[in-house]
């Protein structure tokens, strides 16, 4: 049981100091607690376009940050509930709602039923301008270039290859109308504002029905989460599903897959700002539903007898997100043998960095000399002639990445302080998977923010405020470290990228990047979904004081 207690004076300072009840200043006669700083090559990678399809969340909305602008739109099939429906007759539409709700979470609620909501996942509060079409384009589950049942892969670039394309006269085949809000301030279950766009609210949506007449009259209230919620015209829905009714179209997936092929989401800035919004598109909740009304069965006395019924769409089984980048900061390939002075990471069709522990080398066949791995190693542990650990001359007590953020770069007028990442995901490039570290830390949580918190420090910000400038960013490898010296694990090139969600990378796997180059190159999904970016200083910044490095504490026998 390990009883060191890190002190960390100052967020600038190398080193802790470290102490325990058992080893101290004045007992510490057998062993020594030594801490030591350790190069490591670091460099850009810019990412080309990166898988997108099915990737459980989508993304919609402008981003504006240091980097330019990132604009986010998706493409989602829709599925039919029920299949083969009987509408009845003498059917009356009377509405069609969209509705997706944000991530939110209740926080307080009144004597009147009011509950008070906290949204999540949607960056800034400006109003966008949602535009929604019909698509032409057919998703396709199985890639017919491929091997037996390949699936498809789509792109963030609106294509499925480098030699197929996506055209936005396909994606925006036919535009549906909204039904304007007239009224705000007393339809608050539209997410609509009088000139028709789309605003951004925690206020959740408060829906009236009014039953009797006169004073008997009741009200029933139904509440809804916040997110959106958009009345759509009534005429191309009626067209397209009720008028169907018996028809083959409407008898199973497959045909209704082929018959209407598709909806496009796209949002446009109001006044040159916007939002952007991370949306569980996947969630039953989200879904278009035509709410109407026909003729009851002829059980009834009454001919005129109505009842009211719903027919229900949701944003299932296939969706694309698309990114299109506008940037000012052009990102490009750094130097991987002598690394950078900046490292530019940024989420989506972004970028991430790579990282060399040791200049990048392993175990070699040489016997005559080391190399800079070896001589760590040699430093740490003995080894047998063939290599193999024997026994520890010094113990890792704790191993980190330290990373500075460049505050001069990324914090530009189009940038609020609040728009830097949270968290960055270190991985094993090759390999595609976390490191030991992220495993075995017990932080797990469903909050991301407070979730592998060990392992992935979050952002230090200048006085520790939620909003202040970030400052850097410790990541510990301890055991990552223990296992390349202990248990003689291969010294693999590590990746460093921006993170939505770093819960995301226990289950999901990693998305391809559409690359002639490197057709094995991945990026972590939570990067991919995050719009985010980063500028760090590299192992080659001016700025000493800056400079990228990893920190080692160890206990050393004192002889």
């Amino acid at each position: 049981m390990s009883l060191i207690l890190l002190s960390f004076i100052a967020c600038d300072e190398d080193f802790a100091t470290l102490k325990s009840d058992i080893i101290n200043e004045e007992n510490a006669t057998n062993f020594d607690i030594l801490a030591e700083q350790y190069d490591i090559i670091t460099y850009t990678e810019a990412l080309g376009p990166v898988q997108t399809n099915n990737l459980g969340l989508s993304t919609l909305g402008t981003y504006d940050d240091a980097y330019g602008r990132t604009t986010s739109s998706f493409l989602t099939q829709v599925n039919a509930s029920p299949y083969e429906p009987s509408f009845g007759e003498g059917v009356s539409i009377d509405s069609v709602v969209l509705r997706i709700p944000y991530f939110s979470r209740a926080t307080d609620i009144d004597e009147d039923g009011n509950i008070t909501y906290e949204i999540d996942s949607i960056i800034g509060t400006n109003k966008i301008k949602l535009r929604l079409f019909e698509s032409s384009y057919f998703i396709r589950d199985f890639d017919p270039t491929g091997d037996f049942n390949d699936s498809q892969d789509y792109y963030s670039n609106k294509s499925a290859s480098n030699s197929e394309s996506i055209s936005i006269a396909a994606l925006e085949s036919k535009e549906l109308n909204f039904i304007p809000n007239l009224n705000p301030e007393q339809n608050k279950h539209i997410s609509l504002d009088a000139d028709g766009n789309t605003e951004i609210s925690e206020d959740g949506f408060t829906l009236t029905k009014i039953e009797g007449v006169g004073e008997e009259a009741t009200t029933v209230v139904t509440r809804e989460s916040p997110g959106l919620r958009i009345k759509l015209d009534t005429t191309f829905w009626r067209d397209k599903i009720i008028e169907k009714e018996g028809d083959a179209v409407l008898s199973s997936q497959n045909n209704f897959t082929e018959y209407f092929r598709g909806l496009y989401f796209k949002a446009e800035t109001v006044n040159d700002k916007g939002s952007l919004m991370l949306l569980n598109t996947a969630s039953a909740s989200s879904s278009i539903i035509i709410y109407y009304t026909s003729l009851t069965a002829s059980t009834t006395d009454d001919a005129s007898a109505t009842e009211q019924n719903t027919f229900t769409l949701t944003f299932t089984p296939n969706r694309i997100n698309f990114m299109d980048n506008d940037f000012t900061t052009t990102i490009e390939d750094g130097n991987s043998e002598t690394g950078d002075s900046r490292l530019y990471l940024k989420g989506g069709e972004g970028a991430l960095a790579r990282i060399k522990l040791f200049n990048g080398d392993d175990i070699d066949e040489d016997d005559n000399t080391f190399n800079s791995f070896e001589t760590f190693k040699n430093e740490f542990v003995e080894t047998d002639e063939d290599g193999n650990f024997v026994k520890s001359k010094r113990l890792v007590n704790e191993a980190n990445l330290v990373f500075y953020v460049d505050q001069d770069a990324i914090h530009t007028p189009s940038n609020m302080q609040d728009d830097e990442p949270n968290r960055i995901y270190l991985y094993e490039i090759e390999n595609k998977a976390p490191l030991v570290d992220f495993d075995l830390d017990i932080t797990n949580s469903s909050l991301p923010s407070f979730s592998k918190f060990n392992h992935l420090g979050p952002l230090q910000r200048v006085d520790d405020e939620p909003d202040g400038n970030g400052i850097k960013y410790k990541i510990n490898i301890t055991e990552h470290i223990n296992d390349l010296i202990v248990r003689d694990s291969t010294n693999v090139e590590l990746g460093l990228v921006v993170s939505l969600n770093v819960n995301l990378e226990e289950t999901l796997l990693q998305r391809k990047v559409l690359s002639i180059e490197d057709t094995d190159l991945t990026a972590p999904t939570s990067s991919i979904l995050s719009p985010r970016g980063t500028i760090l200083h590299g192992n080659n910044t001016e700025d000493e004081n800056k400079k990228v490095y990893l920190e080692i504490y160890y206990t050393e026998p004192n002889n």
